[in-house]
Formats: C-alpha cells, sequence, structure tokens
C-alpha cells in the first residue's frame, strides 16, 4: 500500500502543477486583459484546490507511514533526506495548501471579477513558489527523487 501511495503521490504531482499553472496563467490572463470571472474560471479554481486537497490527503498517509519519518536518527546534526522529509517537505506543502486554500475561499468571496483574478493570481502564485522550493527534485540539493515514479 505503501509503494501504491508512493506511486499515486508522484503521478498527482504533476496533476497538481499542471492545474496550478493553468489556474495562475488563467488569472493573469484575467487580469491583464480585464476579463469576466465565468463559471469555467471558477471551476479552473475549484478543481486546482480540490487536487491540491487530495494530493495533501496521500501525503499525509504516506507521511504517516514512511519508515524515512518514522526512523530514529540518533546524533545525527547535520541536514539530510530524513530531516528533508520530516520536517521541510511537509511543512511547506502544508503551508503551500494552505495559502492554496485561503487564495480559493477569498476568489470565491471577492464580488468583483478583477479583484476575484488578483485573489487567485497572487494567493495561487505564492503557493506555487512554496511548492517548487518543497518537492524533492532530481536536482535538488536537499533530498532528491525522480521525475516520476513508477517502481
Amino acid at each position: 500500500m505503501y509503494f501504491a501511495l508512493l506511486v499515486l503521490h508522484s503521478l498527482l504531482r504533476w496533476l497538481m502543477l499542471g492545474s496550478l499553472c493553468y489556474a495562475i496563467y488563467t488569472a493573469f490572463r484575467g487580469v491583464s486583459q480585464r476579463l469576466l470571472f465565468t463559471g469555467k474560471v471558477n471551476a479552473i479554481r475549484h478543481w486546482t484546490t480540490t487536487i491540491a486537497h487530495i494530493q495533501l490527503l496521500v501525503g499525509m498517509t504516506i507521511y504517516i507511514q514512511s519508515p524515512l519519518v518514522n526512523m530514529k536518527v540518533a546524533g545525527v546534526a547535520s541536514f539530510n533526506q530524513h530531516t528533508f522529509f520530516k520536517y521541510v517537505h511537509i511543512s511547506l506543502m502544508m503551508l503551500a495548501i494552505v495559502l492554496i486554500t485561503i487564495g480559493s475561499a477569498r476568489a470565491k468571496r471577492v464580488t468583483a471579477d478583477q479583484e476575484k483574478y488578483k485573489t487567485m493570481l497572487t494567493w495561487f502564485l505564492i503557493a506555487l513558489v512554496v511548492i517548487l522550493i518543497a518537492i524533492p527534485w532530481p536536482f535538488s540539493p536537499l533530498a532528491q527523487r525522480p521525475w516520476l515514479r513508477l517502481f
């Protein structure tokens, strides 16, 4: 079950990044072209947030079961993959999901179309930066994982 969740988490990463980038692009277009905030744009906002929440649930399940996180490392004062996944990755990803949730909720409640787009753009863009920092990219000095984990 654990390895299946890792594969799902890896696949959902790309779906989440794609939907978040598309939502940011849509919000940017809305702001720059002064477009109406349509039902389609609202659905993009909603589904981006939903995908982020699903990714969080899968990630939290992995976190609870992870041998890397549950491993007891005594006397190690250096920063390593254990430290990254136990503290940094989980904290930054939870922060990013909170930012996406706040941005989505605020954009939903604002009445003016331009304010909806600006709210969505601002909060989602900040969340994207946090996510890009927290992902264990293959080239990251903090922790490395493959581009796509399929076992």
